[in-house]
């Protein structure tokens, strides 16, 4: 007699609610797949043990980066799948050193989307082969001194240092290219990674390290 396939528990973390709406219909309408949706992954997780986490990147208060690293340590098995708006390299390397499995695109194709959540529900690691090169390059390699603040991805640094220049966040949006909303999610990362309260607190480390130097245009 044929086993039955074992059903992939799912579970969606975003901030959006419309995305996470619309991902659960999605996985939802497909075979062997359960779906549990919720902003707060890390207690979520613990209450629904899902063999997937669908993570989105940019998060406020805790970015996924962070929560994939919290996960990794209370829910070793749980594989977490990445999921970026842009092919930001740097980020999903950041991600994949703090545990996750793979990556998505925003915007993947339906069976692209499940083929990758059962790819890494069985164990394996889906990542584009350029970032594979640069986590291998990353490997047992600590971030080098002169990197200011090298817990920040190479993006949050991006928008720190025009943070520290005087720039708005359309102004930031304008220069590295994602929408204010993106730079917004950033800064939220930003300031749970600093241990600050806002942007004037966030300067002064910034510009210690030699972020935000003179040479910016300071547009407000």
């Amino acid at each position: 007699m044929t086993s039955a396939v074992r059903p992939i528990r799912v579970l969606i973390a975003d901030d959006h609610p419309v995305v996470r709406r619309g991902m659960s219909a999605l996985l939802a309408s497909l075979d062997g797949v359960e779906v549990a949706t919720g902003e707060e992954a890390l207690r979520e997780a613990q209450l629904s043990r899902p063999h997937v986490i669908v993570m989105d990147i940019q998060m406020p208060a805790m970015d996924g980066v962070e929560a994939t690293r919290r996960l990794a340590t209370l829910l070793p098995d749980v594989a977490v799948l990445v999921v970026t708006m842009f092919e930001d390299d740097e980020t999903v390397v950041s991600a994949m050193r703090a545990g996750a499995r793979g990556q998505l695109l925003k915007g993947a194709q339906q069976e692209e989307i499940l083929t990758t959540i059962r790819s890494v529900a069985a164990g394996q690691f889906v990542i584009a082969p350029r970032v594979a090169a640069l986590l291998f390059g990353h490997l047992g390699t600590p971030p080098a001194p002169d990197v200011p603040l090298p817990d920040l991805t190479l993006r949050e640094r991006e928008v720190l240092d025009r943070v520290a220049r005087g720039h708005s966040n359309a102004s930031a949006a304008t220069d590295l290219a994602p929408a204010p909303k993106t730079v917004a999610d950033h800064l939220s990362a930003i300031f749970t990674k600093l241990g600050v309260n806002g942007r004037t607190e966030a300067i002064l480390p910034a510009r210690e390290r030699g972020l935000g130097g003179a040479s910016g245009s300071g547009r407000a």
